[in-house]
């Protein structure tokens, strides 16, 4: 009976239930705790989204809940999150991926006949024609091929073997998934990645995780933040004294720094490696945020293939792009690929049993890579919108990073690099004697606490470019070009007052005079 069934399920947990009872002792113990937590995810460090956005999250919900604070909103130009600073979705790219997700929209005269033909042709690649099936490991074949064909256009006929390609959650997913074939030995054998500086935290964060050594070379800042070939000699010699350096990641166009680099720098670099048998990771997710008219976007790939058969046919190299940045920037669909080349065969089967225990990158961003590298073509009814609001964003993009450039470059104790790429502005900011010796006081780096004053203060989220890495005795701040145009002249308006008010607070009298 149910009383009888109650009866016995109470008992039994009587018996289970941990006592409260001093004479049974106290409470069992968690098991993972602060002290048994594996170390190497306790000393991993991602400032984008570190103590000052948390900070922020704090600030914002108080706002919502009628708090008081001496501005009405919070601006997070934290992070490169397009859509989240109000950049609108591509409509093709949506329309695409609504047909996958709800075929029965394949019906609807709304959506134009080149969006349904692509999203049946997705269909057709998925188990059961379901964009909610697996795919293989490496992704949908078809959409492989199609991004080997996008390589190969974007390279001018350069060959591209869709057997390379690896489609990946984020162009981040495959930047760890190669960087934990690379990492093994131990002691001075151990690998060592060498990595730019000031770098993007992913890197040295799944460095830390991962328990590598952490080999910084430092980009150029009076020489518009290149990269320097007597800089990465230096850095290799010098690594080399306590470990194997196996890796060199470039981030080009750079974040956070915004330099592109020239096709005569890739030259010398790709040159590197092959002299000292490194593998190359490209990081070039922001390959499409080119705005200053004397840049060029060269993928390493190429290159390298100008290079000769001697470098192309024995570099290893590894490349990756992202739907999160460009002009769709659509980060929520964790869409990507990686280009390997030159990899051992043996060494590749590894790397697709890896893979493998992922399942698949998640299909909804393989179909939005997918529509990337596969846009409409001049004769299908798509063209001409895609082609106007493509232009529209890579147009805005342009303008807000002259406009970045100028406004802080007119601020006494800030300079900033021109914004060659990519989504950010990386500005060199002067702080008084006296800041720097408070910061040190209170355990945090000086432009930590510059940048935490700012968002008390105006409601500003940045981020303080200790969180990136920067030259002894520098200090700096990351901050996107995302926001509106409207937006984004009141940010850095605001950033402008704030650090004329911050150096008068903190310059001495001698200082003020000068």
């Amino acid at each position: 009976s149910y009383s009888q069934c109650f009866s016995r399920n109470c008992a039994w947990s009587r018996l289970y239930r941990p006592s409260l009872s001093p004479a049974a002792g106290k409470m069992r113990e968690k098991t993972l705790t602060m002290e048994t937590l594996n170390p190497h995810v306790k000393a991993v460090e991602y400032a984008v989204r570190g103590p000052i956005v948390t900070k922020a999250g704090e600030i914002e919900r108080d706002l919502q809940e009628g708090g008081k604070q001496p501005f009405t909103e919070v601006i997070k130009a934290n992070i490169g999150d397009a859509h989240a600073m109000g950049q609108q979705p591509i409509t093709f790219l949506r329309q695409v991926v609504a047909l996958c997700t709800f075929p029965e929209l394949l019906d609807s005269p709304t959506f134009p006949e080149d969006a349904k033909k692509r999203a049946r042709r997705i269909l057709q690649g998925c188990g059961g024609t379901s964009l909610g099936s697996y795919t293989a490991s490496q992704g949908v074949d078809f959409i492989r091929q199609d991004v080997a064909s996008y390589i190969e256009q974007r390279d001018h006929g350069v060959p591209a073997d869709w057997e390379n390609v690896y489609l990946t959650t984020g162009a981040s997913d495959g930047i760890v998934s190669i960087l934990r074939m690379l990492v093994s030995g131990q002691g001075s054998s151990r690998t060592g990645v060498m990595i730019p500086i000031p770098q993007y935290p992913l890197y040295s964060a799944a460095i830390t995780e991962m328990e590598a050594v952490q080999v910084n070379y430092y980009l150029d800042e009076d020489n518009c933040w290149a990269l320097d070939i007597n800089e990465l000699h230096r850095a290799y010699q010098a690594a080399k004294q306590h470990c194997q350096p196996r890796v060199l990641c470039i981030i080009n166009p750079g974040n956070p720094t915004g330099q592109v680099q020239s096709r005569k720098c890739i030259e010398e670099v790709l040159h590197f490696a092959y002299e000292e048998n490194l593998f190359v990771m490209s990081d070039e997710v922001y390959q499409d945020n080119v705005y200053s008219p004397d840049c060029e976007f060269h993928s390493f790939k190429k290159v390298l293939y100008e290079m000769g058969p001697e470098y192309f046919n024995s570099v290893e190299l590894a490349s990756f792009h992202s739907t999160s940045k460009g002009y769709t920037g659509e980060c929520g669909f964790r869409g990507g690929y990686m280009e390997v080349l030159n990899l051992d065969p043996d060494v590749r089967a590894q790397l697709i049993k890896l893979r493998s225990v992922q399942l698949c990158p998640p299909v909804s961003g393989q179909a939005a890579m997918d529509v990337i590298v596969n846009s409409p073509h001049p004769e299908e009814p798509s063209y001409a919108r895609f082609h106007e609001e493509k232009n529209a964003v890579l147009g805005a993009l342009a303008e807000k990073a002259k406009m970045t450039e100028q406004i802080l470059n007119g601020v006494p104790g800030i300079r900033c690099n021109p914004v060659q790429g990519a989504m950010y502005a990386f500005p060199q900011i002067l702080l008084p004697p006296k800041a720097v010796e408070e910061a040190k006081a209170l355990g945090m780096h000086p432009d930590m606490l510059y940048c935490l004053r700012l968002l008390e203060e105006t409601g500003i989220c940045l981020v303080p470019g200790s969180g990136f890495g920067q030259r002894e005795g520098t200090f700096h701040f990351r901050m996107t070009i995302l926001p509106p145009k409207e937006k984004l002249k009141v940010l850095l308006d605001k950033v402008r007052d704030f650090h004329i008010k911050f150096l008068k607070e903190y310059a001495t009298l001698e200082e003020q005079l000068r």
